[in-house]
């Protein structure tokens, strides 16, 4: 605890960790949120750390919100900037919008990542004149992919996509890679000739580019990945079998390809990398919407060593982040919830994306308010507020 926080921020902490139920917001008072936010700064004690979130999280918008974009603005503590402005992103409030706009130049890149992807979640197109300007001086290897999703998802504004297109041929490999599983993941049609040509040439951007493929979805370019089908590595067949399912073709085929793929790789020894590339395919088909995939994965996972188990967890942490109501939908069925919610717990601790994490708390927070008491998607969403630690 910090010296000098006051004896009412340290019960409300107390209390906090002693239960995590979703309660309805408390109305902490001016100093008692100053103290909170002060304490997300507290790095050497990470249950400190933890329940001040759960402080603040809880604590009406009211007083919290201009709070937390004070601290955003100018707190001394640049960490406690950067959770301060996570969590605000968590009430997406619509004022949040201007305050990202002011900060999307700052000196923090932790800020700066947050704030593209709060714009990616919240299109605005009058940003867009501004996220393009970015993307011209932006060369952090861990801004510039939320820069770049920012700009994919205004994919609707010829602006963005006449600077995003030409991207897909040019520049590093790694910032490449990231153009087109943007491209891919919000179906840029105009950008899939581009794509097209890159999926046709060995080397590593070509399982980025089937990908894209697939999630685009547009069925005119089945004869490429047919073609794939004979000519590409053996651990790329998993990525090109499930674009051709996205694709519209002859699922029940390309699925069970997929899951035979995952039980082999992950049932024998020396095959990390077709494991991978079947973990990668069920997270395309989860993340489209179909749950089999998803719980092939949980299902291999339960009793698989922790070479297994690491790659599996780290698909099903994308699709949660991804598709969170298919995520809560799924494990609601789910007899094993406790081992399940484990394995969600490990791929968040591997991924470690604060802002993605506070977008999924979000929707848990929303599905337990929704669900009725006593019902199995409440328990699921408790389960996952316990575990989680949110």
């Amino acid at each position: 605890m910090t010296p000098g926080a006051p004896l009412a921020s340290i019960l409300l902490l107390l209390i906090f960790s002693q239960g995590v139920l979703p309660q309805a917001p408390t109305t902490p008072s001016p100093a008692e949120v100053a103290s909170a936010i002060d304490l997300l700064g507290s790095l050497d004690d990470y249950s400190i750390r933890m329940n001040a979130a759960r402080t603040v999280r809880r604590a009406e918008p009211t007083v919290v919100v201009a709070a937390l974009e004070r601290a955003a603005r100018s707190h001394r503590d640049e960490y406690v900037r950067y959770r301060a402005l996570v969590l605000l992103a968590g009430f997406g409030q619509p004022g949040t919008t201007a305050l990202m706009r002011e900060l999307m130049g700052d000196r923090n890149d932790r800020i700066r990542t947050v704030v593209f992807g709060w714009f990616e979640h919240h299109p605005d197109d009058a940003v867009v004149p501004a996220l393009i300007e970015a993307l011209a001086v932006e060369r952090s290897e861990f801004v510039r992919p939320a820069l770049t999703r920012a700009l994919a998802a205004h994919g609707e504004d010829a602006r963005a996509r006449d600077v995003l297109a030409p991207l897909v041929l040019r520049g590093e490999d790694f910032f490449r890679g990231t153009v087109i599983e943007a491209l891919g993941d919000y179906r840029a049609a105009h950008a899939l000739p581009a794509i097209v040509s890159v999926a046709e040439l060995e080397g590593p951007l070509q399982d980025d580019a089937i990908t894209a493929i697939g999630m685009i979805g547009d069925p005119s370019v089945r004869l490429t990945l047919a073609g794939l089908q004979r000519s590409a590595p053996r651990e790329l067949q998993p990525t090109i079998s499930a674009s051709l399912c996205l694709l519209g073709f002859d699922c029940e085929t390309q699925e069970g390809f997929v899951d035979r793929t995952l039980a082999f790789a992950a049932g024998t020894e020396g095959y990390e990398a077709l494991l991978r590339g079947a973990v990668h395919a069920e997270g395309m088909l989860a993340s489209r919407g179909r749950e089999p995939a998803l719980e092939a994965l949980f299902d291999r996972a339960m009793s698989a060593p922790e070479g297994v188990r690491a790659p599996i967890a780290l698909g099903v942490g994308l699709i949660a982040f991804r598709t969170p109501t298919l995520m809560l939908r799924v494990l609601e069925a789910r007899a094993d919830l406790d081992g399940a919610v484990e394995l969600l717990r490990d791929a968040f601790d591997m991924l470690n994306e604060d802002l993605e994490e506070e977008r999924f708390f979000v929707e848990v927070r929303r599905a337990y308010w929704a669900a009725p008491a006593g019902s199995a998607a409440r328990r699921v969403a408790q389960t996952l507020i316990t575990v989680l630690e949110f």
